[in-house]
């Protein structure tokens, strides 16, 4: 398999209670940083009807556009498959055969004033960018040197 194949690529989806602010940053940033290992999607568990206007504008100070994003529930997903659910909602989400359930204990910026907003999404960056580079390192193949004589230079 090649690195960066979509049969590689982790299925990551990002959970919060809107999908208005918090997982629409972090689908953004995954699908901007991580896009050779990782195939990032999100929802709410009660969507928002679409996405605040404060994340549109900090993202956009990053460079990336969410102007074609909208928020979708975790009943929309239907069966969709994922390795990984990261979960920033607070709250217990609803099974999910076959993945990996991962808390991220991020302050949802829906009420907050700009700048804390901004706060927010610079955290939500990192904790993707971790992920990202955790993926990554999953890919490397393992590297061997030579098995050499055994003999000690000094």
């Amino acid at each position: 398999m090649n690195p960066g194949s979509s049969s590689n690529k982790k299925r990551v989806l990002f959970v919060c209670i809107g999908n208005s602010c918090r997982s629409q940053m972090a689908e953004a940033f995954a699908r901007q940083y991580g896009d050779d290992v990782m195939i990032a999607a999100s929802a709410g568990l009660s969507p928002a009807f679409s996405v605040a206007p404060d994340t549109m504008r900090a993202m956009l100070e990053k460079n990336i556009d969410l102007r074609d994003h909208f928020p979708k529930s975790v009943r929309q997903l239907g069966r969709s498959q994922f390795d990984l659910v990261v979960n920033m909602s607070g709250s217990s989400l609803p099974p999910m055969p076959g993945a990996k359930m991962l808390d991220w204990d991020v302050e949802d910026p829906v009420a907050m004033d700009y700048e804390e907003h901004c706060e927010v999404r610079d955290i939500i960056e990192r904790l993707v960018m971790q992920l990202v580079l955790e993926f990554r390192r999953e890919l490397q193949e393992p590297k061997f040197r030579g098995q050499g004589s055994g003999r000690l230079k000094l």
